[in-house]
């Protein structure tokens, strides 16, 4: 009677999965499919700052192999995920490929039947770090994720889930290729074999669809735009957690009088994921007292169709002395770029009092783009610390456009790197003391980073 049961269930997953991808979307015609990818491609080639840095050969190829490939997918889901494919050949963050709506709410990550958990990269291992509290005993904070579908993680991770993901940087490859191991559509099954902190091996199944569970474990923090509370006798701590908002600045006026009574400072910057580069330097120069400040050096690709077409005939030896076949060539190899004006910001005259204190800022993989601008106006300052993990390494200006059916793209058409011309695309900007939150770190709630900070602090004069 059992086995009857047993059998009656699976029946009843395979079915419920086939009923909803039947109901995916499927609206977007064969001619559409190969706009959408040309159009694409044709951006990608015309204002991607760093199409230099691509294979173009097997770019290409890949698009003519993509050509036949979209107009046999099934539905909209699978014609966009490979678009997403061809995008994360690009490896940049800030270069990618989105569903339109009506797939997008449909897309799981966390949220299945009877559980809802959040996956993060530890160690190098898919590790539970939040979980329903219904659930919080039987998958424990620290399980990890040993098997999908009777695949070992990473061997899963390597073929279903790094191939479809844009990223800049290795690590942060790593950090989605985990936090995202488990997404797919409403319906999607995933037979897990886990591992608990304990050693325990447990298999469970899971089925994508809306979890109204609302307590996690442990609970997620609200963010704030900024968070202030001190951590020591003269040591604050605050938090600027986005700079998308210019509230930000009303926020921060209002507790001046609070902030100069610090004697050393720390500033998190480890959720901060950007915003505009404009709101981290007028919060910068409160906390150094040079008389200018330097930011980052940007330039984008110029595109001149008659010296591309003249370069046809010039070689490299040719450019020697030559300044109108230099341009020629560079324009034919794509890497003939326009150098935006370049100055230090001076702040030799603000009406405001600037405070200079031992200052430790606390970075991790989560800190991109106007937050690592934030980092480029600090750098050099014998005041200041980095403290934590490389940042997320990505930034630029997206041109942003759309795709058919309500889809989208972006496509970065700015590069960025230090007012000496280093580049932390790529590589992330790098903390000065590295720090790594560890399994034991998450089951036990510790902050190592913060820990690390208050500790350095404690014992500058």
């Amino acid at each position: 009677m059992k086995m009857k049961i047993k059998k009656t269930a699976i029946i009843f997953v395979v079915l419920f999965a086939k009923l909803t991808y039947s109901q995916i979307p499927n609206k977007i015609s064969k001619e559409e499919k190969v706009f959408g990818l040309s159009k694409f491609w044709q951006e990608v080639n015309y204002n991607f700052v760093y199409l230099s840095k691509i294979d173009k050969k097997e770019w290409n190829s890949m698009y003519l192999k993509l050509i036949r490939e979209v107009q046999e997918t099934e539905n909209d889901y699978e014609y966009y995920r490979l678009l997403q494919k061809f995008s994360a050949f690009l490896k940049d963050g800030h270069t990618n490929i989105w569903f339109p709506k009506e797939i997008q709410d449909e897309v799981l990550n966390s949220s299945f039947k009877n559980y809802k958990l959040i996956l993060s990269n530890i160690e190098g291992k898919a590790i539970i770090t939040r979980i329903n509290t219904s659930k919080k005993e039987e998958l424990p904070i620290g399980t990890e994720i040993v098997k999908v579908n009777g695949i070992p993680t990473q061997e899963y991770i390597e073929k279903n889930v790094k191939p479809y993901i844009s990223s800049s940087t290795k690590h942060i490859l790593e950090d989605w290729s985990i936090k995202y191991l488990l997404e797919g559509y409403v319906g999607s099954v995933f037979k897990l074999e886990v591992k608990t902190p304990k050693g325990k091996l447990k298999k469970i199944q899971l089925i994508h669809e809306e979890n109204m569970e609302k307590e996690l474990y442990p609970p997620l923090e609200k963010i704030e735009l900024a968070e202030l509370k001190w951590v020591g006798k003269d040591i604050l701590y605050l938090a600027l957690n986005s700079f998308s908002d210019w509230k930000i600045m009303d926020l921060l006026s209002k507790k001046l009088p609070e902030i100069y009574k610090a004697k050393k400072i720390i500033i998190d910057l480890r959720k901060n994921g950007g915003g505009e580069g404009n709101i981290a330097r007028e919060i910068i120069k409160y906390l150094t007292k040079d008389k200018v400040i330097y930011g980052a050096k940007t330039q984008t690709r110029l595109h001149m169709p008659a010296f591309k077409a003249w370069g046809k005939w010039v070689k490299a030896k040719d450019t020697t002395g030559n300044a109108w076949a230099k341009k020629a060539y560079l324009s034919k190899e794509d890497l003939y770029y326009h150098h935006f004006p370049f100055k230090p910001y001076s702040t030799a005259n603000l009406d405001i009092v600037r405070m200079e204190i031992p200052t430790a800022i606390l970075i991790g993989h989560n800190t991109a783009s106007a937050a690592e601008d934030f980092l480029i106006y600090a750098d050099n300052q014998e005041h200041m610390v980095k403290i934590g993990e490389p940042t997320f390494g990505s930034t630029g200006q997206p041109l942003v456009f759309k795709l058919p059916n309500g889809g989208s793209a972006r496509v970065c058409t700015k590069k960025d790197t230090y007012s000496n011309g280093k580049e932390f695309v790529g590589v992330g900007i790098q903390p000065d003391i590295k720090v790594t939150k560890k399994l034991s770190d998450y089951i036990r709630n510790q902050d190592p980073v913060l820990e690390k900070a208050i500790e350095y602090l404690n014992k500058k004069q």
